[in-house]
């Protein structure tokens, strides 16, 4: 049997707040609790200051894939929103 081996990500335990809240996002979103985090990770350089996050940041090998490498436009957040 082969089997391939699949990339496994960091995935802390939600406070009892954020897992509240995050199901009851998506819920409203109509999507998966993933899907709901990626959403909010996704907004995140609208709402957070993105040069402070990359000054502060100690691992510059995932910069190409960091949402904080570029800062969200008016038109990016809007398409966001839409899909909630």
């Amino acid at each position: 049997m082969y089997t391939t081996k699949q990339k496994r990500f960091y995935s802390p335990q939600f406070s009892a707040l954020a897992a509240v809240s995050v199901r009851r996002l998506a819920w409203a979103m109509g999507k998966s609790m993933p899907a709901a985090v990626d959403l909010m990770v996704r907004l995140l350089p609208s709402i957070v200051d993105s040069a402070k996050v990359c000054l502060s940041c100690q691992d510059n090998t995932k910069c190409q894939g960091c949402i904080f490498r570029s800062t969200i436009t008016p038109e990016e957040k809007a398409a966001l929103l839409a899909a909630f």
